[in-house]
């Protein structure tokens, strides 16, 4: 089982949940739900410190790098996100309704609670959190003091092995628990119906959005924008098997390369941009997001799912470079500013990290476009 992956592992916990819960063994079910419970307190608690844990020092850093194209890259990266975030959302709610009927889950009278609860209170607020955050990110990098930097990137360190050590491995169980209550109730199968509707308008609009970014780039710098995506394909396929961005980051910057990127800016812009572009993770995220609300027959509107939007590209500075990285420092804006219940978290979850690679790669993608962009800012510069 340590040799699985995450996502093969995630789809064995679905399957056990749902076996156990059709069987109708309700100790066994209860034991599960118990688990879930227990979890999703801990997931709450945590939250808070994950958002200082790598917000913070991720800003701090990004005030820390010099280089007269720090703001154009970042600026570039935000931006981008932003707008693969609002395209997320029009296409969702363009083709979600058609696909996903409102409270299409239905209830059946059944239910199944736990044996008991444990209550964890988290020790701050998220929206406090990400004002500490701020904050202490910002005030690190005016300062320019190493002393509370290297206590925060060893606090980081610390929250990354939680999510390492306990999060990501017990999550699977806590998905069981979950489709486990799904299944004893009868809601399971129409639920995993709706993941697979969803699955394909989320890869079908990660590829628009690149080549939509591609062919900005190449209006901009005169390059062909299919031959430099054909350019980014092993970028876009190591970031499959990763799962991570920081980790393709020495493919990418060859595959930028040979789209005439210099080496200065190939080797300055995508690490930036593994850190702070994610707008394949927004488009995931987001329709993610609309989908799971749309189940319970609730819809976003824009006017809650934008400020979602700009937070997000803010949050996940640096969000950790493990499987499902983005989906753990998105939950506290998720609970917050979209109304998500530890149901509707743990549904996001398992959607999220059924398609992660497929986010991992369409950021890491970006990040060539990007580099493009801004390897014609140098060179105007120079």
């Amino acid at each position: 089982m340590k040799k699985l992956g995450l996502l093969p592992k995630l789809i064995i916990g679905i399957i056990l949940g749902i076996i156990i819960g059709t069987t109708g063994i309700e100790w066994l079910t209860r034991l599960l739900v118990t688990f879930s419970g227990i979890f999703g307190n801990f997931l709450g608690y945590i939250i808070p410190l994950l958002i200082i844990g790598f917000v913070a020092p991720g800003i701090a850093e990004l005030g820390s790098k010099a280089g007269k194209l720090l703001g154009i890259t970042a600026g570039i990266a935000y931006l981008s996100t932003v707008v693969a975030g609002i395209l997320a959302y029009f296409v969702a709610t363009l083709i979600l309704p058609g696909i996903i009927s409102g409270g299409e889950i239905a209830e059946s009278g059944i239910t199944v609670s736990a044996f008991f609860e444990i209550q964890m209170p988290a020790i701050m607020g998220v929206m406090t959190a990400l004002v500490t955050a701020f904050l202490f990110g910002l005030g690190m990098a005016a300062i320019k003091g190493k002393a509370m930097l290297s206590f925060m990137q060893d606090f980081q360190q610390i929250i990354q092995k939680v999510i390492e050590t306990i999060i990501i491995p017990l999550l699977p169980i806590h998905i069981a628990g979950i489709f486990a209550r799904m299944a004893f109730t009868g809601e399971a199968t129409q639920t995993l119906a709706v993941f697979g509707r969803v699955f394909i308008v989320v890869i079908a609009v990660h590829i628009g959005f690149i080549i939509l970014q591609y062919l900005i780039a190449g209006s901009v710098t005169g390059i062909n924008p299919f031959k430099a995506i054909k350019n980014m394909l092993p970028a876009y396929f190591t970031a499959i098997g990763t799962q991570s961005s920081a980790a393709t980051i020495p493919v990418t910057v060859k595959s930028a390369q040979k789209n005439g990127v210099t080496d200065e800016v190939a080797e300055f812009a995508v690490p930036l941009c593994a850190t702070i572009h994610l707008a394949g993770s927004t488009i995931t995220l987001t329709i993610c997001a609309i989908a799971v609300m749309a189940l319970a027959g609730n819809a976003l509107t824009f006017g809650q799912v934008f400020p979602f939007i700009l937070m997000l590209g803010v949050t996940m500075v640096a969000a950790p470079g493990v499987p499902g990285g983005a989906i753990m420092a998105a939950l506290g804006l998720l609970e917050t500013m979209l109304g998500f219940t530890d149901a509707n978290l743990a549904l996001m979850m398992a959607l999220y990290i059924a398609q992660d690679s497929f986010g991992t790669a369409a950021n890491v993608t970006g990040d060539g476009a990007i580099a493009l962009v801004v390897n014609k800012f140098a060179r105007a510069k120079a």
